[in-house]
């Protein structure tokens, strides 16, 4: 498949810079692989949409205040975005702006906060950096005092600026049910974040349940592709832990399987793929490694329902959904072009802030 297919055109305005101010508020377009039918509601209606109880599966990975703005000793600016520990904590693998700037040896940080060593580098520009608090606690600790959320670029926030609402995003870019033991993602797993803990109680109420996985969500998510052909992307890998509960109930075949986004679902597909459909009573979870690249005509094994936000184009993310879309088919990406073409003439808000899609 030639990459060019996941392009599409989108307005600017359609670009969300801002999350409705109640999460379940947003749009949800609703469509069914079965009957072709397409439907507009908010979010909040999910309960009346599905017709029956869904075991749901979140992502539960919290998003690390990664952005930090520091300064050398000169009195440069720093931007250092963690990525990942590297030994017991104190060392991380960490983006460095400017990076040329940076080499082995530089040092940067914040009076009294922290001080950083750039210890090297490595083919990708990325850097092994050894932090001291001065024993104030560790690097995600310091991270949650002075850091800020990794926003991605088209949202368009200066979080530099002294008047950038810290606050806001750190609230809103984080699901109600992220989980802060697992401070793990570099972006937030945006299908999720439509959820509140109203919305989770009508749901149970329904009969629908709730099971937690961890997928550590990396900055590689983002990476557009750059092959021109959609089977040569070398797509990024990413950790994931999925509990031993969570287990049984992607192996319970009474009801329907239900993804809340793309991170979900590759941690589920991934172990699906790998170890066959998981037994009903699983006594063990599992950590392991996702490096699964989802593209039509493959098919979806793990799950029956999805919900998902609006992707970038060239994006792994888009391939994922489209394949979903129509399973064994190559017309997936076709499918999932004329959703979105529907979507911006309803004037859905596209990306990590904007509105979402359920796919039954």
């Amino acid at each position: 498949m030639d990459s060019s297919e996941l392009d599409y055109n989108l307005p600017e305005e359609r670009i969300a810079r801002f999350p409705s101010r109640r999460r379940d508020a947003c749009k949800l377009l609703a469509y069914s692989r079965r009957t072709g039918e397409i439907a507009h509601a908010k979010f909040a209606d999910l309960p009346d949409i599905l017709e029956k109880p869904h075991n749901f599966f979140r992502n539960s990975a919290s998003v690390l205040k990664a952005r930090i703005f520091a300064r050398k000793p000169t009195g440069g600016e720093v931007e250092c975005l963690l990525l990942s520990p590297l030994d017991g904590g104190r060392e991380w693998l960490c983006m460095l702006k400017p990076g040329r700037r940076l080499p082995a040896g530089s040092r940067f940080g914040i009076d009294g906060v922290f001080s950083a060593e750039v210890l090297s580098k490595d083919a990708e520009g990325n850097a092994a950096v050894r932090f001291d608090t001065f024993g104030n606690g560790g690097v995600i600790e310091m991270s949650e005092r002075v850091g800020v959320v990794p926003l991605p670029p088209y949202i368009a926030r200066d979080q530099k600026s002294p008047d950038y609402d810290r606050d806001f995003d750190n609230e809103y870019y984080q699901t109600v049910y992220a989980d802060p033991s697992k401070r793990v993602a570099a972006a937030a797993p945006t299908a999720g974040l439509h959820f509140t803990a109203e919305l989770d109680e009508r749901l149970r109420a329904r009969g629908h349940s709730f099971h937690s996985l961890t997928l550590h969500v990396g900055l590689g998510t983002f990476r557009p592709m750059k092959t021109e052909r959609v089977e040569d992307f070398q797509i990024h890998s990413e950790i994931y832990e999925i509990p031993a509960e969570t287990l049984s109930a992607m192996g319970d075949a009474s009801r329907p399987k239900l993804a809340v986004g793309t991170t979900s679902l590759r941690a589920m597909e991934d172990y699906w793929r790998k170890n066959g459909a998981p037994p009903r009573d699983c006594a063990r979870s599992v950590a392991d490694s996702a490096k699964i690249f989802v593209y039509p005509p493959q098919r979806i094994l793990s799950a029956d329902a999805l919900v998902t936000n609006f992707h970038l184009p060239r994006s792994s993310l888009m391939c994922l959904v489209a394949a979903f879309l129509s399973p064994g088919n190559a017309d997936g990406v076709k499918m999932l072009k004329d959703l979105y073409r529907i979507a911006i003439d309803k004037k859905y808000d596209f990306y990590s802030y904007g509105d979402a899609m359920l796919i039954l």
